[in-house]
């Protein structure tokens, strides 16, 4: 159930945001259980190892992933 608690819409407004609210629910209820979701790919500590690591040499230290 949604209620508007504050304002007074007009009825296209109220329309409107319940097609988006509609259309996230459904977005929602067809992935699969297990595919991992934005959050999960964001916290994955893989994703900072993906790339290889500057190799080690005299000029490594500008290769480096501090801020300059």
């Amino acid at each position: 159930m949604i209620k508007v608690v504050r304002g007074n819409p007009t009825p296209e407004e109220l329309a409107a945001a319940l097609a988006v609210v509609q259309a996230r629910a459904a977005a929602v209820a067809n992935q699969p259980s297990g595919a991992p979701t934005p959050a999960d790919a964001w916290a994955d500590p893989a994703r900072v190892a993906r790339d290889r690591l500057p190799a080690p040499g005299p000029t490594a230290w500008g290769r480096t992933y501090w801020p300059g």
